[in-house]
Order: structure tokens, then C-alpha cells, then sequence
């Protein structure tokens, strides 16, 4: 169960549980890791731990929290990176310069969606400190995820604590300063959008666009010299929105009857090419990095933060506490659109010979099997952040990592294999007393489930689970009553069929204004910012969502639904089937009875129908602690 939530988040089913407790090979429990590795859920659970790093969301947040058009391509695109099996070294290089490489694909050019995913003010008060802000997201995001350092504390002063002076943000800094800003646009011109629909299909589209353009050229200069003829305050009216309407009513009356009627030709041919266009396969496009400058602005220090106080101009440079390397920057190719800037950049943070780089991934591979790193802060390697319960380990893991060819799979085993890993839950009084928070790993921490895994594991259970993979996400039932609570109820959340909803939770649509309230409720990653660890919180409303939540409730019933067919009425054998798709063991005689009882006393003593019985039994089943915890 531990090895199955760890890698992919889902329970396993009775049937995998009794395949593994029957096989008596001793390589067993290797072949259940090889097994799971290669499972396509694997990529759906470690993705979402990529995700919280960079601060992946659909929306832009502020007061519209407006739609980020394709985001889920991104998604789609570490989905698959992890199921590949990708080095970390090329995912690192095609998310900061996917459209710098030497071979630019649909893939590279989706992972630089990466710059994309963070707030983004549609109406700022002050658009040039706006920009800053959005390259300060990107500054701060890239230095902590990638190298645990926290450069974002050098924007406006040298760094309190680590040795970080007040330039080194601004040389970090400048490798991003030819990246536009994120744009109000959502079309193949904007800054944020870019057209994979492949050269056979936009080569139609352009041949339609340039048929289209043409005639309405040729469409101009008919309106223009109608125009000209008509009164003043007509001609007015034709530079405003009522320009349409305007022709429409009275360009007949100031044209020859000739020009009119070759005029109208060219109406009826613009129709019939806009009505053969909508034919062609709808355009690909994908949050991206687009248009970036070649020549990239110049880049000075910012006196205290403030973009109007220039101070000395600065180079592209790495952190002066690596040593002074200086960045290999290549002259762009004539056919290169950018400056090669971020390309430099990515191929240091990837390098093998970084071993910052090597250590902060195994650190955050080894928080995700045990619970916490052996840094407990993983995005902050400085001073201030913890310092490491067994740094000779996190150097070897490293070491091994980068001769593995920074490839997760193989750091996976590597870790599930260990001792450390295979140990027990169980309390020891003398262990306690020697390290009672566990540094050692003497014994497994217990943990309760995340926010995805109560969800998915609930439709698991019920047989619902639709598997479906990729595509745009879909939208969970919300309640009216939490509709309320946004500035525009219901803006922006869309339905979505019942089989739709049944998709894993990576697939919901990420309204950072408007977010899943099970998911919220159990601790949902911060869309806002970079979120290395997830907090674990107990509070009421965990509870009452579990208790009296629609969803949960529905979901029971559905669960009842399938355990009656499969076992009939009889209450002891439901009451075990039940405990078996939970819990993934053999339940015990005592606790089958006492379920049995319970459905009993529902019908007897509180006059519920025995489906209802059966409902509120499953209902409980899925509020117990060993449903939520893992151990």
C-alpha cells in the first residue's frame, strides 16, 4: 500500500494485494516497484509534485482571475516527462530554454509554458513595476526550485543572511530580461501562445488567411470611397464600433450599382472562405514563451527594488558564491529568435558538475517517499533554511543520481529498495527515547494521505475512477453556497459531465480564486508561489466534508452500489467486501461483525432502508483514520 500511494497515488485493489501476498519469490516486492514504475498513473503522481514547484494554476489570480488559454499543455507535458523517464537534466533545459535548444519540438516549446504559470495583474496601477514583479516570480521560482537558494531576498538589498550580494539578483535576473511580458492577448500574436498545430494544417490556415486578407483589402477601398461620400457625422460614425453597421445600412446608396454588386461578390467569397476555414482542424496552440528578444534589455540594478532608480549596469552572471564562472553566452543563429541567454543558464543549473542542482532533487525525491528531506527545507539550501540529518547521504544519493544519468526511476528503487525505507510504523518506546523525532528513520512515519489521494482514492474504491489521460481539465461540482463567496458567482466554472468528474484530481481545472473545496480542505498545494512542502493541517472542515460533504456522500453511494453487486445483501460479506477495497487487507472477524451490527441497528433502531444503511455504512468506512492515513 505504501509503495502503491507513494508511486501512484492510487490504492491498490484486492486483486493486486493478493498477486503480491501469494507470489513467494524473494524479488517479490522489486518486481511491485518495477510493476508501478511503469505504470502511466506514476507519471500523474510525481507531475503533481512538480507542479506545486511551479506553481502551476489555470487561472492568473487578482481581481478577474482570468484564464491562462492551454496551461493544461504544460501539465500534459511533465505528465509525460516523468513517464518517459526523462534525465532531469533535459527536463531542467527544455523548461528554461525549450525554444533555445538545437532541435526545437511541440515539447520543447510547451515545457517553456514554465514562464507562464505564475500571477499576472491584467489592469496594474503600474505596468513597469508590474513587469518586475512578474520577472521577480520567475527569478525567485527558478533559483529555489532548481538550486534551493533564495535570491528573491537580494532584490532590493544584499541578502540578510546568506552571502548574496545585491547585484547577483540582477545579473540572475538578466538572463530572463529578454522574456516579454505575459500579455493581455490569447491569439497566435500574443506573447504567451504559440501554434504547434504542425506545417500541414498552418499552412491551410495561412493560405486562408492571406486568401482573407487580400479581399478585405480589396473590400477597403469599395467602404473608403462610399465612406467619403457620406456626411460628416456619418463618417464619424465609420471610425467607431458602429462602422459595421453603418456600412451595412447605407454603403448601397453611395456606390455605382456595378461597385455594389462586385462588392457584394466579394462578401458572398469572404463568407464562403470563412465557412471553409471553420472546416480545418482546430489550431494547436500552447502557453509558451514567444516573440522573446533577441537583443535583451538592459539590465541595471535596482535601487532598493524601485524599476525607476537605475544603478550600475550588470552582465548576465551566476551567484558569486559558485566561484566567478562567467556565462558561455553562443551568438544567436541568424534563424535563432532569441539570445541564447536562458539556454546558458539552464545548462549550468543541468549540468552533472552541479552538484547543488543534484543535491535539492534527491532531497525532494527522498521528501516524497519519507515525509520530509533530509533537508527539511527544500527550497532554501542557505543559512536560514535546516540543515541536512544526513548530509554524507544526500551526497551519495546525488553522486549516484548524476551517474545514473539524472533518471527518477532508477533513484526511486534506489530508495524503495533500502532498509530505511521498508521499515515498519511501529512505535518503540527504547528508539523513542534516543530519537524521539525520528531523524535516524528508525522507524516509517505515518502520514495521512494529500489532498489528491483522498479524492482519487474514494472514487478508486467505488470502481468509478475514469482513467482517461491529457486534455483540458474538467470542473468538480461546486456549491452554490461557495459560488457565492466570488465577486462574480459562477464566472469562469464550467460543467462538466459526471464521467468527466470522475477524472484523477490532476486533471481539475486550477482556479487559484475558486479551488476545489475537498482539496482546499485537505491542504491543497499554494498556487501563488513556489510550494515545496504541503503543510499538513487538522481543522473542522476537513470533518464535515468528509462527513456531510455532497461529494463524499455521493460517492459513498456509489461505493454501496458496487459492493451490492458484487456481494448481494448479505450484511457480514458486504461489510468485509467493503473493508477490502479500503483498506487493502483481509479484514478482521471482529470488525466484520461489528459492521454487520451496525447495518443492523441503521434498519432496526433508526427505521433507515437498508440501502440507506448500507450508504451510511460505506460512509463511515471512508472516514475512518486508515482510509486517510498511510503507514
Amino acid at each position: 500500500r505504501r509503495a502503491y500511494f507513494n508511486l501512484t497515488g492510487l490504492p491498490p485493489t484486492p486483486e493486486e494485494v493478493d498477486q503480491f501476498v501469494k507470489d513467494p519469490a524473494p524479488d517479490a516486492y522489486e518486481k511491485l516497484v518495477d510493476r508501478l514504475l511503469a505504470s502511466p498513473r506514476y507519471g500523474e503522481r510525481w507531475a503533481r509534485h512538480w507542479l506545486d514547484l511551479v506553481r502551476y494554476a489555470d487561472t492568473n489570480s487578482f481581481e478577474r482571475d482570468g484564464v491562462k488559454p492551454n496551461a493544461w499543455r504544460f501539465r500534459d507535458y511533465v505528465i509525460r516527462s516523468f513517464n518517459e523517464d526523462k534525465p532531469y537534466s533535459q527536463f531542467i533545459k527544455e523548461q528554461l530554454a525549450g525554444d533555445e535548444l538545437d532541435q526545437v519540438t511541440d515539447e520543447t516549446i510547451i515545457a517553456t509554458g514554465y514562464y507562464r504559470l505564475g500571477l499576472w495583474d491584467d489592469e496594474p496601477a503600474d505596468p513597469l513595476l508590474a513587469y518586475y514583479n512578474e520577472l521577480d516570480d520567475i527569478v525567485s521560482t527558478t533559483s529555489q526550485v532548481f538550486l534551493g537558494l533564495t535570491l528573491n531576498c537580494a532584490r532590493c538589498h544584499e541578502h540578510k543572511i546568506d552571502p548574496i550580494p545585491h547585484q547577483d539578483y540582477y545579473r540572475f535576473l538578466a538572463f530572463f530580461h529578454g522574456l516579454n511580458s505575459y500579455g493581455i492577448r490569447s491569439d497566435q500574436l500574443s506573447y504567451n501562445q504559440t501554434d504547434i498545430t504542425g506545417p500541414e494544417i498552418s499552412a491551410r490556415y495561412a493560405q486562408y488567411d492571406t486568401q482573407q486578407n487580400e479581399l478585405k483589402q480589396k473590400m477597403h477601398q469599395f467602404e473608403e470611397s462610399g465612406v467619403k461620400k457620406m456626411s460628416g457625422v456619418d463618417q464619424r460614425r465609420s471610425e467607431t464600433r458602429e462602422r459595421e453597421k453603418l456600412l451595412k445600412e447605407k454603403l448601397e446608396q453611395y456606390l455605382e450599382p456595378e461597385q455594389f454588386k462586385t462588392y457584394q461578390g466579394m462578401q458572398h467569397e469572404l463568407q464562403q472562405l470563412e465557412a471553409q476555414r471553420k472546416q480545418l482542424p482546430p489550431r494547436k496552440m500552447a502557453l509558451s514563451v514567444r516573440r522573446s528578444l533577441k537583443e535583451p534589455r538592459e539590465t541595471f540594478v535596482l535601487l532598493r527594488g524601485n524599476p525607476t532608480s537605475h544603478g550600475e549596469k550588470v552582465q548576465p552572471g551566476f551567484p558569486e558564491i559558485f566561484g566567478h564562472v562567467k556565462p558561455e553566452i553562443p551568438e544567436p543563429r541568424k534563424d535563432q529568435p532569441t539570445s541564447g541567454r536562458r539556454r546558458a543558464l539552464a545548462e549550468w543549473i543541468a549540468s552533472g558538475d552541479n552538484m547543488l542542482t543534484s543535491r535539492v532533487i534527491v532531497n525532494r525525491v527522498w521528501q516524497h517517499h519519507f515525509g520530509r528531506g533530509i533537508v527539511q527545507s527544500p527550497n532554501n539550501f542557505g543559512q536560514l533554511g535546516v540543515p541536512p540529518t544526513h548530509p554524507e547521504l544526500l551526497d551519495w544519493l546525488a553522486l549516484e543520481f548524476v551517474k545514473g544519468g539524472q533518471q527518477f526511476k532508477a533513484l526511486h528503487k534506489l530508495i524503495m529498495m533500502s532498509n530505511a525505507y521498508q521499515m515498519s510504523a511501529q512505535h518503540s518506546d527504547q528508539a523513542a527515547a534516543i530519537d524521539p523525532a525520528n531523524d535516524l528513520f528508525w522507524r516509517f512515519n505515518m502520514r495521512r494521505l494529500s489532498a489528491e489521494e483522498v479524492r482519487d482514492s474514494i472514487l478508486a474504491v467505488n470502481g468509478r475512477l475514469n482513467l482517461k489521460m491529457y486534455g483540458p481539465g474538467f470542473y468538480p461540482l461546486i456549491s452554490k453556497e461557495v459560488m457565492q463567496g466570488q465577486s462574480k458567482p459562477g464566472d469562469g466554472w464550467l460543467d462538466s459531465s459526471e464521467e468527466e468528474r470522475a477524472r484523477r484530481s490532476i486533471y481539475i481545472f486550477v482556479k487559484r480564486s475558486l479551488l476545489t473545496p475537498l482539496l482546499f480542505n485537505f491542504d491543497f498545494a499554494d498556487t501563488d508561489s513556489s510550494c515545496a512542502v504541503r503543510f499538513v493541517t487538522t481543522q473542522p472542515a476537513q470533518a464535515l466534508g468528509m462527513v456531510n460533504g455532497a461529494f463524499v456522500n455521493r460517492q459513498a453511494e456509489l461505493f454501496a452500489d458496487r459492493v451490492l453487486e458484487e456481494t448481494g445483501t448479505a450484511h457480514a460479506l458486504f461489510a468485509a467486501r467493503a473493508i477490502r477495497l479500503a483498506y487493502g487487507r483481509e479484514p478482521q472477524a471482529e470488525e466484520v461483525a461489528d459492521g454487520a451490527q451496525l447495518i443492523d441497528t441503521l434498519i432496526k433502531k433508526h427505521s433507515l432502508s437498508e440501502k440507506q444503511a448500507l450508504n451510511y455504512f460505506c460512509l463511515t468506512i471512508l472516514n475512518r483514520n486508515e482510509f486517510v492515513y498511510l503507514d
